[in-house]
């Protein structure tokens, strides 16, 4: 089961935690995450899965950034969001996808107990313009049923901005 907008608000203090949290950010079931300022590239033309990718920060002025095509930018959420016992998703904004943008495709799932900012994925189909400060995504929750284990010590739990692939370290 998905929370509403009006849950999400409930449990913010209990189960959720948004920082810094915004009410007009609440939809009917999620709430929008904005944009920051910081964006990541890789600057090897050829990644490798069984080392660390070396990568170069971007500032997004204010008079926005223009993205390139076949080019992954990781970017990360204003907010710092914090679970205890529902699962969070993420997704794009749907008018954010109809520009050809696409943010977080994969690894939209996240664990119970997650703690942090969201490293997001972004990709675009052809050039365009980003601001920082837009609701670029939006968080949404599940209920769980069942026992669980929360997420407490992931190579991603506790981050503090941007993180590029740390898949490297499955394979020590």
């Amino acid at each position: 089961m998905i929370l509403s907008g009006r849950e999400i608000k409930r449990e913010m203090g209990k189960g959720i935690n948004i920082e810094p949290f915004n009410e007009t950010q609440v939809n009917p079931n999620s709430y929008n995450l904005k944009l920051h300022n910081e964006l990541m590239v890789y600057t090897n033309p050829v990644l490798d899965m069984k080392q660390p990718n070396p990568v170069e920060s971007l500032v997004i002025p204010e008079e926005g950034l223009l993205l390139e095509t076949n080019k992954l930018y990781l970017g990360r959420t204003v907010e710092k969001t914090e679970t205890s016992k529902y699962v969070p998703m993420l997704e794009g904004r749907s008018s954010i996808g109809r520009l050809g943008l696409f943010i977080h495709v994969t690894a939209g799932f996240g664990d119970i107990g997650f703690n942090g900012y969201w490293t997001l994925e972004i990709f675009c189909v052809q050039p365009i313009r980003i601001y920082a400060g837009v609701d670029i995504c939006q968080i949404f929750y599940h209920t769980i049923e069942g026992d669980f284990d929360t997420y407490s010590s992931g190579k991603y739990q506790n981050n503090e901005g941007i993180q590029a692939s740390m898949l490297y370290k499955d394979f020590k």
